[in-house]
């Protein structure tokens, strides 16, 4: 049965099954009108899915396999179709102490602890019912807005305690012998790009593999010499040429010495527009 178009619409992103019927539970009882579209396991199915049933609000647990759910959030905004259908409103679910939510509440991102309390839950329905109200009345959301506060959460996630800058990417290479470990400098990294389970570590003359999680390399290199331009990718800011945009408003860079071009993600335009 296809729900109302008038009712508000919701997706549940949960791993843990049993934290997942009890959140459906109790918004069937406090929310009866929201008609929950699916609820899934994972990050990767939850973006799927999210861009599939373009729901109204997201309820995403934090910690998910496949990718977590500030990352799948990014994900949804990175292809969300801005201008048709306001991007949905989003509620972490999270087992993180009071510091983490109180930088989610500072970005306007609402929060469930686990377990689940119905008090919280009543309060967040208030909230989000609100700000539908809102969208209802003004339909053209600040999608701008919300790129914001997406992007300062998925960075946030690297800003832990700062270790000491990179100053040498040690990367494998193969030959007759083995494997040799190379010195690769970080001034001569043109750009890191992540590439399944690796990240690739791109020069002038050629590019290496190593296993160092992109998140993992961020917090060492620093942030007025490397940009990151997209979820997955970082460039060396010396390195850009130029920055072109394209018909459909999407950017991409060109870099010295490189002929291939960047994607650059909806999240990180903001970086190229002119002074």
């Amino acid at each position: 049965m296809m729900p109302n178009k008038t009712a508000p619409t919701a997706l549940i992103a949960e791993d843990e099954p049993l934290l997942a019927a009890a959140l459906r539970k109790q918004l069937a009882e406090l929310w009866p009108e929201l008609v929950v579209l699916a609820t899934v396991g994972d990050g990767i199915e939850a973006a799927a899915q999210a861009l599939a049933l373009q729901p109204d609000v997201l309820f995403f647990d934090i910690s998910m396999p496949g990718m977590n759910g500030i990352d799948a959030a990014g994900e949804i905004a990175e292809e969300w179709p801005a201008g048709t259908q306001p991007f949905p409103l989003l509620v972490f679910v999270t087992a993180f102490d009071d510091y983490a939510c109180r930088a989610f509440d500072a970005q306007a991102v609402d929060y469930l602890l686990k377990p689940l309390q119905s008090a919280r839950l009543t309060k967040t329905i208030a909230k989000l019912k609100n700000m539908l109200t809102q969208r209802a009345a003004a339909p053209a959301a600040d999608f701008d807005a919300t790129l914001e506060r997406l992007r300062h959460l998925i960075d946030a996630q690297s800003d832990a305690v700062p270790p000491q800058p990179l100053q040498f990417i040690q990367v494998g290479v193969a030959n007759a012998q083995g494997t040799q470990i190379r010195m690769v400098p970080v001034e001569q990294v043109l750009y890191f790009e992540a590439a399944d389970k690796y990240v690739r570590v791109v020069t002038a003359e050629r590019a290496y593999l190593i296993r160092t999680a992109l998140k993992e390399l961020l917090p060492q290199l620093p942030p007025t010499l490397f940009w990151r331009i997209h979820r997955g990718t970082v460039v060396r800011v010396a390195a850009i040429e130029s920055a072109h945009r394209n018909e459909s408003g999407r950017y991409h860079v060109s870099v010295a010495g490189r002929p291939e071009k960047l994607a650059v993600g909806r999240l990180y335009t903001h970086l190229f527009r002119p002074m």
